[in-house]
Protein backbone atom coordinates (compact mmCIF):
# COMPACT_ATOMS: atom_id res chain seq x y z
CA UNK A 1 0.00 0.00 0.00
CA UNK A 2 3.03 2.18 -0.36
CA UNK A 3 1.54 4.20 -3.64
CA UNK A 4 -1.78 5.27 -1.87
CA UNK A 5 -1.88 9.29 -2.28
CA UNK A 6 -3.22 12.00 -0.06
CA UNK A 7 -6.43 13.62 -1.02
CA UNK A 8 -6.87 17.14 -0.75
CA UNK A 9 -9.49 19.23 1.37
CA UNK A 10 -12.62 21.21 1.02
CA UNK A 11 -15.05 22.25 3.40
CA UNK A 12 -18.33 20.78 3.87
CA UNK A 13 -21.69 23.18 2.82
CA UNK A 14 -23.90 24.59 6.04
CA UNK A 15 -26.59 22.10 6.99
CA UNK A 16 -30.40 22.40 7.26
CA UNK A 17 -33.27 19.48 7.98
CA UNK A 18 -32.90 17.00 5.44
CA UNK A 19 -34.80 15.85 2.60
CA UNK A 20 -35.54 12.43 4.31
CA UNK A 21 -36.45 13.73 7.31
CA UNK A 22 -39.12 16.00 5.94
CA UNK A 23 -41.11 13.41 3.39
CA UNK A 24 -41.45 11.22 6.37
CA UNK A 25 -42.83 7.56 5.60
CA UNK A 26 -41.58 4.84 4.19
CA UNK A 27 -37.91 6.70 4.69
CA UNK A 28 -35.56 6.17 7.47
CA UNK A 29 -33.09 9.74 7.54
CA UNK A 30 -29.23 8.74 8.18
CA UNK A 31 -28.54 8.62 12.08
CA UNK A 32 -25.70 6.30 13.53
CA UNK A 33 -23.00 5.58 10.86
CA UNK A 34 -19.78 3.59 11.15
CA UNK A 35 -16.73 5.61 12.33
CA UNK A 36 -14.72 7.51 10.56
CA UNK A 37 -12.33 5.22 8.43
CA UNK A 38 -8.49 6.05 7.03
CA UNK A 39 -7.89 3.71 4.63
CA UNK A 40 -10.73 3.56 2.26
CA UNK A 41 -11.35 1.73 -0.98
CA UNK A 42 -14.25 2.80 -2.99
CA UNK A 43 -15.86 0.08 -5.80
CA UNK A 44 -17.64 0.91 -8.50
CA UNK A 45 -18.53 -0.23 -11.83
CA UNK A 46 -16.45 2.49 -13.65
CA UNK A 47 -14.03 2.18 -15.95
CA UNK A 48 -16.63 1.87 -18.64
CA UNK A 49 -17.12 5.24 -19.92
CA UNK A 50 -20.16 6.23 -18.44
CA UNK A 51 -19.48 9.34 -17.01
CA UNK A 52 -22.50 9.15 -14.22
CA UNK A 53 -20.50 5.71 -12.57
CA UNK A 54 -17.37 8.71 -12.83
CA UNK A 55 -19.36 11.08 -11.19
CA UNK A 56 -20.20 8.58 -8.15
CA UNK A 57 -16.83 7.98 -7.84
CA UNK A 58 -15.90 11.88 -7.66
CA UNK A 59 -18.47 12.60 -5.96
CA UNK A 60 -17.31 10.22 -3.11
CA UNK A 61 -14.16 10.89 -3.25
CA UNK A 62 -14.22 14.39 -2.77
CA UNK A 63 -17.07 14.17 -0.18
CA UNK A 64 -14.06 11.69 2.36
CA UNK A 65 -11.46 14.21 1.37
CA UNK A 66 -13.28 17.19 2.75
CA UNK A 67 -14.12 15.15 5.98
CA UNK A 68 -11.17 12.91 6.62
CA UNK A 69 -7.93 14.19 7.52
CA UNK A 70 -4.93 12.33 5.78
CA UNK A 71 -7.40 9.65 3.84
CA UNK A 72 -5.77 7.10 2.16
CA UNK A 73 -8.08 5.67 -1.02
CA UNK A 74 -7.96 3.32 -3.61
CA UNK A 75 -10.21 2.51 -6.11
CA UNK A 76 -11.86 -1.07 -7.64
CA UNK A 77 -12.80 -0.52 -10.93
CA UNK A 78 -13.67 -2.03 -14.02
CA UNK A 79 -10.48 -1.04 -15.48
CA UNK A 80 -8.44 0.11 -13.27
CA UNK A 81 -6.15 2.39 -15.83
CA UNK A 82 -8.87 4.69 -16.74
CA UNK A 83 -9.97 4.93 -13.27
CA UNK A 84 -6.27 6.11 -12.04
CA UNK A 85 -6.37 8.80 -14.91
CA UNK A 86 -9.41 10.13 -14.20
CA UNK A 87 -8.97 10.21 -10.07
CA UNK A 88 -5.73 10.09 -9.43
CA UNK A 89 -6.21 7.34 -6.95
CA UNK A 90 -4.22 4.01 -6.99
CA UNK A 91 -6.46 1.61 -8.55
CA UNK A 92 -7.23 -2.38 -8.21
CA UNK A 93 -8.63 -4.13 -10.95
CA UNK A 94 -12.95 -5.25 -9.59
CA UNK A 95 -13.18 -8.46 -11.25
CA UNK A 96 -11.03 -11.05 -12.94
CA UNK A 97 -10.83 -10.45 -16.40
CA UNK A 98 -10.08 -6.65 -17.17
CA UNK A 99 -10.50 -5.23 -20.47
CA UNK A 100 -10.14 -1.37 -22.15
CA UNK A 101 -13.56 -0.63 -22.73
CA UNK A 102 -12.56 2.10 -25.10
CA UNK A 103 -10.84 -0.28 -27.25
CA UNK A 104 -14.08 -2.87 -27.00
CA UNK A 105 -16.50 -0.49 -27.71
CA UNK A 106 -14.73 1.19 -30.23
CA UNK A 107 -14.05 -1.99 -32.34
CA UNK A 108 -17.38 -2.97 -32.50
CA UNK A 109 -18.47 -0.27 -34.40
CA UNK A 110 -16.19 -0.90 -36.89
CA UNK A 111 -17.66 -5.27 -37.58
CA UNK A 112 -15.18 -5.30 -40.44
CA UNK A 113 -12.23 -5.76 -38.02
CA UNK A 114 -10.49 -8.14 -36.18
CA UNK A 115 -13.28 -9.30 -34.27
CA UNK A 116 -15.90 -9.09 -36.50
CA UNK A 117 -13.82 -11.62 -38.67
CA UNK A 118 -13.37 -13.92 -35.87
CA UNK A 119 -17.13 -13.19 -35.18
CA UNK A 120 -17.98 -14.68 -38.75
CA UNK A 121 -15.34 -17.37 -38.62
CA UNK A 122 -17.14 -18.73 -35.57
CA UNK A 123 -20.40 -18.76 -36.57
CA UNK A 124 -19.36 -20.52 -39.99
CA UNK A 125 -17.81 -23.32 -37.57
CA UNK A 126 -21.08 -23.28 -35.79
CA UNK A 127 -23.16 -24.93 -38.88
CA UNK A 128 -21.20 -28.05 -38.18
CA UNK A 129 -23.61 -28.87 -35.84
CA UNK A 130 -23.63 -31.50 -33.66
CA UNK A 131 -19.83 -31.93 -33.95
CA UNK A 132 -18.97 -28.25 -32.70
CA UNK A 133 -21.51 -28.31 -29.76
CA UNK A 134 -20.07 -31.84 -28.71
CA UNK A 135 -16.11 -30.46 -29.16
CA UNK A 136 -17.21 -27.27 -27.29
CA UNK A 137 -18.22 -28.46 -24.91
CA UNK A 138 -15.15 -30.91 -23.88
CA UNK A 139 -13.03 -27.87 -24.57
CA UNK A 140 -15.28 -25.63 -21.50
CA UNK A 141 -15.47 -28.85 -19.25
CA UNK A 142 -11.65 -29.90 -19.43
CA UNK A 143 -9.86 -26.83 -20.40
CA UNK A 144 -11.47 -23.42 -19.72
CA UNK A 145 -13.72 -24.31 -16.68
CA UNK A 146 -10.99 -25.64 -14.92
CA UNK A 147 -8.30 -22.57 -15.74
CA UNK A 148 -10.96 -20.31 -15.15
CA UNK A 149 -11.58 -21.82 -11.60
CA UNK A 150 -7.97 -21.21 -10.89
CA UNK A 151 -7.14 -17.54 -12.02
CA UNK A 152 -10.28 -16.63 -10.01
CA UNK A 153 -9.12 -18.33 -6.45
CA UNK A 154 -5.53 -16.43 -7.24
CA UNK A 155 -7.74 -12.84 -7.83
CA UNK A 156 -9.36 -13.49 -4.86
CA UNK A 157 -5.87 -14.51 -2.64
CA UNK A 158 -5.03 -11.00 -4.04
CA UNK A 159 -8.19 -9.23 -2.83
CA UNK A 160 -8.07 -10.54 0.41
CA UNK A 161 -4.68 -8.90 0.52
CA UNK A 162 -5.99 -5.80 -0.65
CA UNK A 163 -8.03 -5.53 2.14
CA UNK A 164 -6.44 -6.61 4.52
CA UNK A 165 -4.49 -3.32 4.63
CA UNK A 166 -8.25 -1.16 4.73
CA UNK A 167 -10.59 -0.19 6.73
CA UNK A 168 -13.55 0.19 4.91
CA UNK A 169 -14.64 -0.64 1.69
CA UNK A 170 -17.45 1.74 0.12
CA UNK A 171 -20.02 0.48 -2.86
CA UNK A 172 -19.58 4.06 -4.47
CA UNK A 173 -23.59 4.73 -5.57
CA UNK A 174 -24.56 4.20 -9.12
CA UNK A 175 -27.08 1.37 -10.38
CA UNK A 176 -24.78 -1.29 -8.79
CA UNK A 177 -27.46 -3.82 -7.54
CA UNK A 178 -28.37 -5.55 -10.46
CA UNK A 179 -28.16 -8.51 -12.83
CA UNK A 180 -27.48 -7.17 -16.62
CA UNK A 181 -25.23 -9.76 -17.61
CA UNK A 182 -26.51 -12.64 -15.51
CA UNK A 183 -25.92 -13.55 -12.11
CA UNK A 184 -21.84 -14.11 -11.94
CA UNK A 185 -21.17 -10.49 -13.10
CA UNK A 186 -22.73 -7.52 -11.05
CA UNK A 187 -24.24 -9.65 -8.03
CA UNK A 188 -21.54 -11.89 -7.68
CA UNK A 189 -18.65 -9.01 -7.71
CA UNK A 190 -19.72 -7.33 -5.20
CA UNK A 191 -21.18 -10.66 -3.20
CA UNK A 192 -17.06 -11.70 -3.16
CA UNK A 193 -15.53 -8.49 -2.37
CA UNK A 194 -18.23 -7.98 0.53
CA UNK A 195 -17.52 -11.46 2.14
CA UNK A 196 -13.79 -10.73 1.72
CA UNK A 197 -13.99 -7.74 3.41
CA UNK A 198 -15.92 -9.25 6.55
CA UNK A 199 -13.64 -11.83 6.58
CA UNK A 200 -10.59 -9.24 6.83
CA UNK A 201 -12.65 -7.22 9.52
CA UNK A 202 -13.40 -4.38 6.97
CA UNK A 203 -16.44 -2.12 7.49
CA UNK A 204 -19.01 -2.51 4.13
CA UNK A 205 -21.02 0.77 3.23
CA UNK A 206 -23.38 0.83 0.34
CA UNK A 207 -23.91 4.45 -0.29
CA UNK A 208 -26.84 5.33 -2.34
CA UNK A 209 -26.84 2.69 -4.81
CA UNK A 210 -29.88 1.99 -7.05
CA UNK A 211 -31.72 -1.12 -7.40
CA UNK A 212 -33.22 -3.56 -10.49
CA UNK A 213 -33.02 -5.48 -12.32
CA UNK A 214 -32.71 -8.39 -10.10
CA UNK A 215 -34.36 -11.33 -12.60
CA UNK A 216 -32.27 -14.26 -11.76
CA UNK A 217 -32.83 -16.42 -8.51
CA UNK A 218 -29.19 -16.54 -7.98
CA UNK A 219 -28.50 -12.74 -8.40
CA UNK A 220 -31.18 -12.05 -5.61
CA UNK A 221 -29.27 -14.54 -3.79
CA UNK A 222 -26.39 -13.10 -3.46
CA UNK A 223 -27.92 -9.92 -3.19
CA UNK A 224 -29.76 -10.37 -0.08
CA UNK A 225 -26.30 -11.77 1.31
CA UNK A 226 -24.18 -9.12 0.71
CA UNK A 227 -25.94 -6.76 2.00
CA UNK A 228 -27.06 -8.78 5.49
CA UNK A 229 -23.28 -8.75 6.03
CA UNK A 230 -23.26 -5.12 5.18
CA UNK A 231 -22.38 -2.30 8.42
CA UNK A 232 -24.57 0.23 6.03
CA UNK A 233 -27.06 0.09 3.47
CA UNK A 234 -28.44 3.16 1.55
CA UNK A 235 -30.18 3.09 -1.40
CA UNK A 236 -31.21 6.34 -4.36
CA UNK A 237 -34.73 6.28 -4.43
CA UNK A 238 -37.78 4.04 -2.86
CA UNK A 239 -38.41 2.05 -5.73
CA UNK A 240 -34.81 0.40 -4.65
CA UNK A 241 -35.76 -0.30 -1.26
CA UNK A 242 -39.14 -1.64 -2.08
CA UNK A 243 -37.34 -4.05 -4.40
CA UNK A 244 -34.95 -4.80 -1.83
CA UNK A 245 -37.64 -5.97 0.45
CA UNK A 246 -39.14 -7.85 -2.37
CA UNK A 247 -36.49 -10.24 -2.74
CA UNK A 248 -36.03 -10.65 1.13
CA UNK A 249 -33.55 -7.99 2.73
CA UNK A 250 -34.56 -7.17 5.93
CA UNK A 251 -31.81 -4.90 7.20
CA UNK A 252 -32.52 -1.49 7.88
CA UNK A 253 -32.51 0.69 4.47
CA UNK A 254 -32.04 4.40 4.04
CA UNK A 255 -33.14 6.19 1.03
CA UNK A 256 -30.79 8.79 0.36
CA UNK A 257 -30.56 10.51 -3.32
CA UNK A 258 -27.59 9.57 -5.73
CA UNK A 259 -24.29 10.80 -4.67
CA UNK A 260 -23.56 12.54 -8.14
CA UNK A 261 -25.92 15.44 -6.71
CA UNK A 262 -23.52 16.42 -4.44
CA UNK A 263 -20.59 16.62 -7.39
CA UNK A 264 -18.61 19.64 -7.24
CA UNK A 265 -19.04 21.60 -10.61
CA UNK A 266 -15.91 22.32 -12.75
CA UNK A 267 -14.36 25.41 -12.33
CA UNK A 268 -15.34 26.61 -15.61
CA UNK A 269 -18.76 25.48 -15.43
CA UNK A 270 -19.23 27.62 -11.93
CA UNK A 271 -17.87 31.40 -13.70
CA UNK A 272 -19.02 30.40 -17.21
CA UNK A 273 -21.10 33.60 -17.99
CA UNK A 274 -24.97 33.25 -19.82
CA UNK A 275 -23.70 34.06 -23.37
CA UNK A 276 -26.23 36.08 -25.39
CA UNK A 277 -27.42 33.88 -28.53
CA UNK A 278 -29.46 34.20 -31.48
CA UNK A 279 -30.52 31.01 -32.25
CA UNK A 280 -31.95 28.68 -29.43
CA UNK A 281 -29.50 25.12 -29.16
CA UNK A 282 -31.04 21.94 -28.35
CA UNK A 283 -28.73 19.22 -27.20
CA UNK A 284 -29.50 15.75 -27.89
CA UNK A 285 -28.50 12.76 -25.87
CA UNK A 286 -29.47 8.91 -27.97
CA UNK A 287 -28.98 6.01 -26.24
CA UNK A 288 -27.65 2.14 -27.92
CA UNK A 289 -31.31 0.97 -25.81
CA UNK A 290 -32.29 -1.86 -27.96
CA UNK A 291 -29.16 -2.35 -29.75
CA UNK A 292 -28.17 -6.07 -29.47
CA UNK A 293 -24.48 -5.69 -30.41
CA UNK A 294 -24.27 -3.51 -26.70
CA UNK A 295 -27.42 -3.60 -24.90
CA UNK A 296 -29.01 -6.17 -22.50
CA UNK A 297 -32.15 -5.21 -24.32
CA UNK A 298 -32.48 -7.35 -27.99
CA UNK A 299 -34.99 -5.16 -30.09
CA UNK A 300 -32.77 -4.00 -33.13
CA UNK A 301 -36.28 -2.84 -34.54
CA UNK A 302 -37.03 -0.60 -31.55
CA UNK A 303 -33.63 0.62 -31.81
CA UNK A 304 -33.93 1.79 -35.34
CA UNK A 305 -37.19 3.31 -34.70
CA UNK A 306 -35.64 5.32 -31.68
CA UNK A 307 -33.09 6.60 -34.37
CA UNK A 308 -36.19 7.47 -36.64
CA UNK A 309 -38.12 9.24 -34.23
CA UNK A 310 -35.26 11.14 -33.31
CA UNK A 311 -33.95 12.04 -36.28
CA UNK A 312 -37.47 13.43 -37.36
CA UNK A 313 -37.40 15.16 -33.85
CA UNK A 314 -33.79 17.12 -35.01
CA UNK A 315 -35.38 17.72 -38.83
CA UNK A 316 -38.20 19.53 -37.11
CA UNK A 317 -36.47 21.35 -34.75
CA UNK A 318 -34.49 22.52 -37.37
CA UNK A 319 -37.02 23.56 -39.50
CA UNK A 320 -38.01 25.87 -36.50
CA UNK A 321 -34.30 27.20 -36.76
CA UNK A 322 -32.96 25.21 -33.81
CA UNK A 323 -29.28 24.13 -34.10
CA UNK A 324 -28.99 20.81 -32.30
CA UNK A 325 -25.84 19.35 -30.68
CA UNK A 326 -25.56 15.42 -30.04
CA UNK A 327 -23.72 13.89 -27.16
CA UNK A 328 -24.36 11.29 -23.87
CA UNK A 329 -23.26 10.76 -20.71
CA UNK A 330 -22.14 7.07 -21.90
CA UNK A 331 -19.30 8.30 -23.96
CA UNK A 332 -18.34 4.96 -25.31
CA UNK A 333 -21.59 2.72 -25.43
CA UNK A 334 -23.94 5.70 -26.87
CA UNK A 335 -21.06 6.47 -29.49
CA UNK A 336 -22.37 4.46 -32.35
CA UNK A 337 -26.33 5.76 -31.05
CA UNK A 338 -24.77 9.48 -31.91
CA UNK A 339 -23.07 8.54 -35.17
CA UNK A 340 -25.92 6.97 -36.59
CA UNK A 341 -28.54 9.65 -35.54
CA UNK A 342 -26.36 11.84 -37.11
CA UNK A 343 -26.26 9.96 -40.35
CA UNK A 344 -30.21 9.71 -40.25
CA UNK A 345 -31.00 13.49 -39.95
CA UNK A 346 -28.18 14.58 -42.84
CA UNK A 347 -29.79 11.22 -44.67
CA UNK A 348 -33.40 13.25 -44.05
CA UNK A 349 -32.25 16.38 -46.00
CA UNK A 350 -28.89 16.01 -47.29
CA UNK A 351 -29.17 19.94 -48.25
CA UNK A 352 -28.30 20.63 -44.06
CA UNK A 353 -25.51 22.54 -43.53
CA UNK A 354 -22.40 21.29 -41.48
CA UNK A 355 -22.67 23.77 -38.48
CA UNK A 356 -26.79 23.02 -37.67
CA UNK A 357 -26.19 19.66 -36.40
CA UNK A 358 -22.97 19.06 -34.75
CA UNK A 359 -21.13 16.11 -32.32
CA UNK A 360 -19.74 17.38 -29.27
CA UNK A 361 -16.58 15.83 -27.99
CA UNK A 362 -16.99 14.50 -24.66
CA UNK A 363 -14.54 12.37 -22.96
CA UNK A 364 -14.89 13.22 -19.24
CA UNK A 365 -16.93 15.30 -16.56
CA UNK A 366 -15.68 18.64 -17.14
CA UNK A 367 -16.30 17.96 -21.55
CA UNK A 368 -19.76 17.09 -20.15
CA UNK A 369 -20.63 19.91 -18.49
CA UNK A 370 -19.11 22.74 -20.66
CA UNK A 371 -20.75 21.08 -23.80
CA UNK A 372 -24.52 21.50 -21.42
CA UNK A 373 -23.60 24.49 -21.07
CA UNK A 374 -23.98 25.89 -24.00
CA UNK A 375 -27.75 24.59 -24.69
CA UNK A 376 -31.10 25.82 -23.76
CA UNK A 377 -32.43 22.65 -23.68
CA UNK A 378 -31.08 18.65 -22.91
CA UNK A 379 -32.84 15.58 -24.38
CA UNK A 380 -32.03 13.12 -23.32
CA UNK A 381 -31.93 9.12 -22.43
CA UNK A 382 -30.03 8.90 -19.39
CA UNK A 383 -30.63 9.01 -15.46
CA UNK A 384 -27.36 10.98 -15.00
CA UNK A 385 -27.81 12.70 -18.22
CA UNK A 386 -31.02 14.40 -16.24
CA UNK A 387 -28.69 15.02 -12.92
CA UNK A 388 -25.84 16.85 -14.75
CA UNK A 389 -28.16 18.88 -16.66
CA UNK A 390 -29.87 19.79 -13.24
CA UNK A 391 -26.57 20.53 -11.70
CA UNK A 392 -26.39 23.61 -14.13
CA UNK A 393 -29.80 24.28 -13.93
CA UNK A 394 -30.41 23.30 -17.44
CA UNK A 395 -34.34 22.37 -18.70
CA UNK A 396 -34.22 18.81 -19.69
CA UNK A 397 -36.75 16.34 -21.73
CA UNK A 398 -36.07 12.74 -20.75
CA UNK A 399 -37.05 9.69 -22.64
CA UNK A 400 -36.92 7.08 -19.91
CA UNK A 401 -35.53 3.58 -20.23
CA UNK A 402 -35.92 2.28 -16.82
CA UNK A 403 -38.87 3.71 -14.22
CA UNK A 404 -35.22 5.20 -12.66
CA UNK A 405 -35.68 8.07 -14.80
CA UNK A 406 -39.40 8.36 -14.82
CA UNK A 407 -38.93 8.84 -10.76
CA UNK A 408 -36.13 11.01 -11.18
CA UNK A 409 -38.10 13.35 -13.38
CA UNK A 410 -41.43 13.39 -11.10
CA UNK A 411 -39.00 14.36 -8.23
CA UNK A 412 -37.65 17.31 -9.74
CA UNK A 413 -41.30 18.10 -10.91
CA UNK A 414 -40.81 17.79 -13.97
CA UNK A 415 -42.89 14.36 -14.55
CA UNK A 416 -44.88 16.10 -17.72
CA UNK A 417 -41.42 16.46 -19.44
CA UNK A 418 -40.61 12.86 -19.67
CA UNK A 419 -41.81 9.91 -21.88
CA UNK A 420 -41.41 6.07 -22.08
CA UNK A 421 -38.57 5.66 -24.71
CA UNK A 422 -40.42 3.23 -26.25
CA UNK A 423 -42.75 5.42 -26.89
CA UNK A 424 -40.63 8.00 -28.47
CA UNK A 425 -42.41 10.61 -31.42
CA UNK A 426 -41.14 13.27 -33.00
CA UNK A 427 -44.14 15.21 -33.45
CA UNK A 428 -44.69 14.47 -29.05
CA UNK A 429 -41.01 15.36 -28.83
CA UNK A 430 -41.24 18.66 -30.43
CA UNK A 431 -44.27 19.79 -28.16
CA UNK A 432 -42.73 19.22 -24.98
CA UNK A 433 -39.73 20.89 -25.90
CA UNK A 434 -41.16 24.05 -27.03
CA UNK A 435 -43.22 24.32 -23.81
CA UNK A 436 -39.98 23.84 -21.95
CA UNK A 437 -38.54 26.63 -23.23
CA UNK A 438 -41.52 28.73 -23.16
CA UNK A 439 -41.72 27.86 -19.36
CA UNK A 440 -38.09 27.64 -18.75
CA UNK A 441 -37.90 30.56 -16.26
CA UNK A 442 -40.41 28.55 -13.84
CA UNK A 443 -38.72 24.87 -14.46
CA UNK A 444 -35.11 26.62 -13.45
CA UNK A 445 -36.74 27.75 -10.06
CA UNK A 446 -38.26 24.10 -9.59
CA UNK A 447 -35.11 22.71 -10.43
CA UNK A 448 -32.78 25.08 -8.38
CA UNK A 449 -35.04 24.06 -5.16
CA UNK A 450 -35.04 20.33 -5.83
CA UNK A 451 -31.31 20.25 -6.11
CA UNK A 452 -30.54 22.64 -3.23
CA UNK A 453 -32.61 20.09 -1.11
CA UNK A 454 -30.98 17.22 -2.58
CA UNK A 455 -27.78 18.58 -1.71
CA UNK A 456 -28.58 19.21 2.07
CA UNK A 457 -29.44 16.02 2.47
CA UNK A 458 -25.96 14.62 0.91
CA UNK A 459 -23.98 17.10 3.04
CA UNK A 460 -26.20 15.45 6.23
CA UNK A 461 -25.67 11.85 5.45
CA UNK A 462 -21.70 12.31 4.50
CA UNK A 463 -21.33 14.02 7.83
CA UNK A 464 -22.84 11.35 9.82
CA UNK A 465 -20.45 8.93 7.88
CA UNK A 466 -17.44 10.73 8.00
CA UNK A 467 -17.45 13.27 10.57
CA UNK A 468 -14.73 15.47 10.64
CA UNK A 469 -11.46 14.33 12.34
CA UNK A 470 -11.36 16.97 15.57
CA UNK A 471 -8.17 17.85 15.39
CA UNK A 472 -8.77 19.08 11.84
CA UNK A 473 -11.91 21.38 13.91
CA UNK A 474 -9.66 22.56 16.52
CA UNK A 475 -6.46 23.91 13.83
CA UNK A 476 -9.68 25.64 12.17
CA UNK A 477 -10.27 27.41 15.86
CA UNK A 478 -6.93 28.58 16.13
Amino acid sequence: MSDRVRIGLRAAAPLEPSWSERCGEGVEPVRAAPARSSRIALLGHCGTGNLGDEASIAAVLDNIASRVSGASIVGLSMDPEDTTRRHGIPCFAMRQRVFPFEREWSSAQHPGGPQGVAGKLKALIKKTGPLFRVGNAVRRGLILRPAQFIREAAFLLRALLLLCGLDMLVVSGGGQLLDWGGPWAFPYTLFKWVLLAKCANVKCVFLNSGAGPLDAPLSRWFVRRMLAMADYVSVRDRASGELLRKIGFRGKIRVVVDTVWNLRLPEAARRAPVAARTECVIGIGPMAYGDSSRHWVDDDQGYRNLIASLAEFGGRLLARGYRIKLFSSDIWFDSRAISDLEAAIRQNDPALAPDRVTCEAVSDIDGMFAALSGLDCYVTCRFHGVVFASLLNLPVVALAPHPKVTNLMAELGLGEYCVDISRCDAGDLVTRVEHLLANADDVKARIGRQVAIFQVQLARQFDDLFPKNKEKESGKKE
